[in-house]
């Protein structure tokens, strides 16, 4: 099993903080405690962590960490710094030729980044590395693919729901991007054994034919025939408005938005925000700034009081407009009921921090991270994290209740991580037995794991409650009390 050793020193409180990156090679059979995997002390570094390499998120150690790392390492086979291939592929061509029609000769990232992932040819129209190397050769994972427990701990929260709702029939989950529907096989099963009184209609809005065509495959090949019936693919334009009671699920969506890149300029009295255009190049794709395309660019940082002179002469980072549009469709679609969102990011305030001056857009490549946009394109993913304080801002105007936000570790805690934990201690003797539950823990912990998936965002939204409703906080924001 290959792990990333992180090391880090601090200097000082609020100091910067030393930083290196080893890959390592850990035995399946290596019996140490995780306490002790996690944190130990190491030849004069302050601290050192095991992460697992192929999550799409490197961590929150401290900011000015976190800044450094997105901005600055990259695992191997990953080539940061290079502009473009030797060799342009059709599809290059292709975008290469789109932007030589436009007026200026120049799109915004946020067109560039839709391009490269999503028209014909891009990187989820092809066939998206989404898991574990070894098993589908993919450029990250996903929580589903650590174990079931996230799929089934989320149907506990769903049942949770339902029962809030007066118990409805059906039930109606609606997952939105549904990767190769590992996540919706995981709840339906545990749905179907665990709460069979439920009439389940799960609907999947997925905008990738490719992976369309895997979710039945993965569907198909996972489910009984009788709970098939229950699952129907659907475009946006094809729910209608007010037609949902039930719950919007994603997990790992907006990150995958395209983003505008903005970038601050000048001093004093000459400071302004400019947008950063993609344009062809001599060696492949640039940027090069002008002024911003949209008014609710302009504005955008006045809305989180995030006042421009904080910022420093250079300070780049990203904008994602696409969010609103996002939730302004669930809340239409949506009759009665929840929005369960999961993915990396901050509210605003840790987001858009000075310090973070490099932005947090990042790129995966057969489980390499980098962060230039201009290689792989079409054959890689481009994400950016997700200001949480946005999707409550445009959840609210839409006509959506904020129930809570927290982080994906604590949610799973709430919801019996700790008790299926708990559950693994074992007087096993046989050496199989013994690998086996060790790996089994070792799942259940990336789960939780502050430095990695565990420190996923996690927002909860309502509509049309009533009062006693919103009055009771959901299962999964209820925070375990200690030694239980």
């Amino acid at each position: 099993m290959r792990w990333i050793l992180l090391l880090f020193e601090e200097k000082g409180l609020g100091d910067e903080v030393d930083l290196q990156v080893v890959e390592l090679s850990l035995s399946q059979g290596d019996c140490r405690p995780w306490e002790e995997r996690e944190r130990l002390w190491f030849d004069g570094w302050s601290s050192v962590s095991l992460l697992h390499p192929f999550t799409r998120f490197l961590g929150d150690m401290s900011d000015s960490m976190a800044n450094s790392a997105q901005s600055s390492f990259a695992l191997p086979n990953s080539a940061p710094g290079a502009s473009a291939a030797p060799m342009p592929t059709p599809f290059v061509q292709g975008l290469s030729q789109h932007i030589a029609q436009q007026p200026n000769q120049r799109i915004t990232f946020a067109e560039f980044m839709d391009w490269a992932l999503y028209q014909p040819g891009g990187y989820y129209s092809g066939s998206p590395g989404i898991g574990p190397q070894g098993k589908t050769a993919g450029d990250f994972v996903t929580s589903p693919h650590l174990c079931a427990d996230f799929g089934e701990l989320l149907a506990v929260q769903l049942i949770d729901m339902w029962e809030r709702l007066g118990q409805p029939q059906p039930f109606q989950i609606v997952e939105m991007g549904a990767g190769h529907g590992l996540l919706a096989v995981d709840i339906l099963r545990y749905l179907s054994r665990e709460a069979p009184q439920i009439s389940l209609d799960y609907k999947i809005v997925e905008r990738s034919p490719l992976l369309q065509r895997s979710q039945h495959q993965q569907l198909k090949a996972g489910l009984a025939p009788q709970l098939l019936e229950h699952i129907h693919w659907h475009t946006w334009e094809d729910l209608s408005d007010q037609s949902i009671t039930g719950c919007f699920l994603s997990n790992e969506l907006v990150d995958a938005f395209p983003v505008h890149l903005v970038e601050v300029q000048g001093t004093g009295s000459d400071r302004q925000l400019l947008e950063l255009y993609v344009q062809p190049g001599s060696s492949g794709f640039e940027f090069i700034p002008g002024e911003l395309s949209q008014s609710e660019l302009a504005s955008y940082f006045d809305r989180f009081a995030l006042p421009l002179d904080a910022y420093p002469e250079g300070y780049r980072t990203e904008i994602n407009l696409a969010g609103e549009g996002w939730m302004e469709q669930v809340a239409s679609k949506l009759a009665r009921g929840y929005c369960l969102t999961i993915d990396y990011g901050y509210k605003a305030d840790r987001y858009y921090q000075a310090s973070r001056r490099g932005g947090t857009l990042q790129c995966y490549y057969q489980h390499s991270y980098h962060d230039d946009p201009f290689i792989n394109v079409g054959q890689q993913d481009i994400t950016a994290h997700v200001n949480f304080t946005a999707l409550e801002q445009w959840g609210e105007a839409a006509g959506l209740e904020n129930l809570g936000f927290t982080q994906q570790g604590l949610f799973l805690m709430a919801l019996g991580l700790g008790d299926r934990l708990q559950a693994l201690a074992s007087d096993a003797t046989d050496i199989r037995a013994v690998g086996q539950m060790i790996q089994r823990r070792e799942q259940l912990h990336g789960l939780m794991n502050p430095m990695g998936l565990g420190n996923f965002g996690v927002l909860l939204q309502a509509k049309e409650l009533s009062q006693d409703e919103l009055d009771q906080p959901l299962k999964g924001l209820v925070v375990p009390p200690w030694g239980t």
